[in-house]
């Protein structure tokens, strides 16, 4: 890629029904978006339109068929249009399989995209589980779309609130699975996927924590033995590779630890012992509105061969079509990606 151009990003608009297209047309609505890359919004035309008139924005919408064809200015919003849902089938705040299909179908475009080189990156909005498996697409989340479509093999999912970041040894499987999960080589796996992404980001040589599984680590295997037979040799081999990293530490210290500046990012062993501090970090009461809010978080798919960043929170069926989503999370991430698209 011409590294004097603005990379161009896919982002997909999410299910139809959630806050997804509000998201992205609110962050298109800013210079600053397009200081730092060319995006497109991959969705459907009258959807994308719908959310500009009812958030009252006034941007000018683009149709295209392909990425060559947008214009890449503020004021104007570009969407590749793939007329897969017509605004008169649009059901917000409900699960269909009709949204779960183009929500899907938007997603696979956007791989298919970055994997031909039409695009530099990908940025993706919220879809609904259910939604997508009602539709005969039987994926737990992005992640695994992502790395299906690609043929990857070896991936982790990151999520970012600026220095704050948690890498997932697993992620969609049930609690019981997550501790079958933790092996030596996954452990060792995740560390180095970690150890490569947060040193492009940081611009140095990260260092790294690992995050026990057990309470006490295990307590000298009195809780379980799965730190000391599993993550600890991990952690001594990713040493031995001339990484940066310590652990398991207790997981009720570490992420202090990583906030007082001491770690640029946690390797975590299962979902909620990433994403509980992650959602306490990133989510504000507004007393305004009486509502949590999500802000900045951003989650990043490590392993793939090409860029892919998300907003990190879901489709927000209870405020769609209202206009006052907050579109931070996906501003962030459109950043994100456009960094890394660059190099």
């Amino acid at each position: 890629m011409d590294k004097n151009r603005r990379p161009l990003l896919a982002i997909t608009m999410g299910d139809p029904a959630g806050i997804g297209p509000e998201v992205c047309v609110k962050a298109l609505n800013l210079e600053e978006i397009y200081a730092v890359c060319r995006p497109l919004i991959v969705g459907d035309a009258g959807i994308v339109r719908n959310a500009i008139q009812f958030c009252s924005l006034g941007q000018a919408l683009n149709a295209v068929e392909g990425p060559e064809q947008g214009l890449y200015r503020l004021g104007t919003v570009d969407v590749l249009d793939l007329k897969n849902l017509p605004l008169s089938r649009l059901r917000l705040r409900q699960v269909t399989a009709d949204q779960g299909k183009a929500s899907f179908e938007y997603v696979e475009k956007a791989i298919q995209l970055a994997l031909a080189k039409r695009v530099d990156g990908t940025v993706t909005g919220p879809i609904n589980k259910a939604a997508i498996n009602a539709a005969g697409f039987h994926y737990a989340g992005h992640t695994e779309i992502y790395a299906t479509l690609t043929g990857s093999k070896h991936y982790a999912m990151m999520l970012v609130d600026k220095d704050f970041r948690v890498v997932h040894v697993s992620t969609h499987v049930s609690l019981r699975k997550a501790c079958e999960a933790v092996r030596k080589e996954r452990v060792l796996e995740v560390i180095e996927l970690a150890h490569e992404a947060v040193g492009k980001l940081s611009g140095r040589p990260p260092r790294l924590a690992v995050a026990g599984l057990n309470p006490h680590c295990g307590e000298g295997g009195l809780f379980g033995s799965e730190d000391d037979e599993e993550s600890a040799p991990a952690v001594l081999s990713a040493k031995a590779k001339g990484i940066l990293v310590e652990g398991p530490l207790p997981a009720d210290t570490i992420f202090s630890k990583m906030k007082g500046g001491q770690f640029d990012a946690v390797i975590v062993m299962y979902h909620d012992q990433g994403h509980i501090p992650m959602k306490l970090l990133g989510f504000q009461y507004d007393e305004a509105t009486g509502r949590w809010d999500t802000l900045a978080g951003v989650n990043v798919t490590l392993g793939l061969p090409i860029v892919r960043t998300s907003v990190d929170h879901g489709t927000a069926f209870d405020k769609a079509g209202e206009g006052r989503a907050n579109p931070q999370s996906m501003i962030e991430a459109i950043k994100m990606a456009a960094a890394l698209s660059a190099g």
